[in-house]
């Protein structure tokens, strides 16, 4: 070997050895962080912060300020009207002997307050009803406001595990740069002592550059996860990075379907929905039915006037005193409209009924496509972590023929990308069953009790 090929080994063995070194420095970077978060923070932070649901839960303010008596009609209305005013007035007269008379610029002042209550006593129980119908969709808005916060806590545990798989990759791709290295080391020893070609060494630097090219990329997805997983907890800093007490994807295989399938036709939030919605059909039709009925009211009030003259026989004058009255009425006809309405309420409440059904059998179908997928990612989660000891075991001992010259570059690369490649389906295996298990702890309405 020339003096000239050994100085540009050496180059070579520099630059790809700095490039890792950054690589792997940029990882170390990523680590680090002023605050950890477990599962529990991020998702209690997401309840906090998220804009979405601060949005749900405006909204859920506004049905629970409409549930009230007066906005049901239970309560009086009282009225007060007030009003001071005079005249002015030029007065002509002639009399029947012809005479005649002329007052000037009278000036007559009068004032009057009254005060007046109004309140329904039956109007054919439709303020009752009224009110029921105002708690249903006080329910509603705490139940859209429930739902909200459930695919909040969803995502953001999705997010979460994302992160943790991708954060395995990413150790995956930094071991893989490590071995390519340690390659890259062993074909530069037996290049230097003769025993090896130049061929093999360079091809070993194409593995090393290609493997941390990998793992470059792999950096950048990991910090996009990390961004959108900051985003659902709505930080306020995004630039600064955070660290997960977890390193593992923690799944729990005791799911049943049968205890999943009773929860679920008890808890499912979309469920709860489908039946309020069915009991205010079934309320607006009481409502109408109601209009059927004689209604009755009651009124009543307490008058102050006061009068002043400047011509006539009184000077001024004085009455104040109260008023009373029932009024009973009863829509006799109003051209069949009550007659259509209460047609169209028999069919809301018809369409309501298999509305209900329909998200049932969707909630029915949903849970049961993901419990097949549930089961059958942890038998490939066995299956997976047998593959892997396998291939652990594999590359130890081509690693081993590799140092005595009894393997090929081409079989070495092939065994360490069928580890990598082991690693990788169970990390995929794994986080694919995580989702499957929160998709079903938010169907059978568990998810919000799922985070201690």
């Amino acid at each position: 070997m020339n003096l000239f090929s050994l100085k540009k080994l050496k180059y070579q063995k520099f630059k790809i050895t700095g490039f890792t070194l950054i690589l792997l420095a940029g990882f170390s970077q990523l680590g680090r962080s002023q605050e950890v978060y477990d599962l529990s923070r991020c998702v209690i932070t997401g309840l906090e912060n998220n804009f979405s649901l601060k949005i749900a839960k405006t909204q859920e303010q506004i049905s629970d300020n409409n549930y009230t008596l007066g906005n049901a009609g239970y309560l009086p209305t009282i009225t007060t009207t007030n009003r001071f005013g005079g005249t002015m007035n030029n007065t002509h007269q002639t009399l029947s002997d012809d005479s005649k008379t002329s007052t000037g610029s009278l000036h007559n002042n009068s004032g009057s307050a009254n005060v007046n209550l109004d309140l329904t006593l039956f109007k054919g129980f439709q303020v009752q009803t009224t009110y029921q119908k105002l708690n249903e969709l006080k329910a509603i808005g705490d139940l859209n406001t429930l739902m909200n916060m459930e695919n909040v806590v969803s995502k953001i545990i999705a997010e979460y595990y994302l992160f943790i798989q991708q954060l395995n990759l990413s150790k995956n791709l930094a071991y893989a740069v490590e071995l390519s290295r340690e390659r890259v080391r062993i074909d530069e020893q037996r290049y230097l002592l003769g025993s090896s070609s130049k061929l093999e060494l360079l091809q070993s630097m194409v593995y090393l550059n290609a493997d941390s090219s990998q793992y470059a990329k792999q950096t950048e997805i990991l910090l996009a996860s990390q961004v959108r997983l900051k985003k659902l907890m709505a930080l306020e800093n995004l630039e600064e990075n955070i660290t997960l007490q977890d390193s593992v994807i923690q799944i729990d295989t005791t799911l049943i379907y049968n205890d999943l399938l009773r929860l679920t036709l008890e808890q499912n939030t979309g469920l709860l929905l489908a039946a309020k919605d069915q009991n205010i059909s079934e309320l607006d039709y009481k409502i109408i039915t109601g209009r059927a009925y004689p209604y009755l009211n009651l009124s009543s009030g307490y008058t102050y006037s006061f009068n002043r003259y400047e011509a006539g026989n009184f000077k001024n004058q004085q009455v104040n005193g109260m008023n009373y009255g029932l009024t009973l009425g009863m829509d006799l006809y109003d051209g069949y409209e009550r007659k259509r309405e209460k047609q169209n309420a028999r069919v809301a409440i018809e369409t309501q009924k298999l509305q209900f059904q329909e998200i049932e059998q969707e909630v029915k179908a949903d849970l049961i496509t993901i419990y097949y997928a549930y089961e059958n990612n942890l038998r490939l989660l066995k299956l997976e972590e047998q593959n892997l000891e396998v291939a652990r075991e594999n590359l130890g001992i081509a690693l081993e023929r590799y140092k005595l010259g009894n393997l090929s570059g081409l079989d070495l690369r092939e065994v360490q990308k069928s580890l990598l490649d082991a690693e990788e389906r169970l990390i995929s295996v794994q986080y694919l069953t995580k989702l499957a298990e929160i998709s079903l702890l938010q169907i059978s309405g568990q998810i919000m009790n799922s985070v201690n």
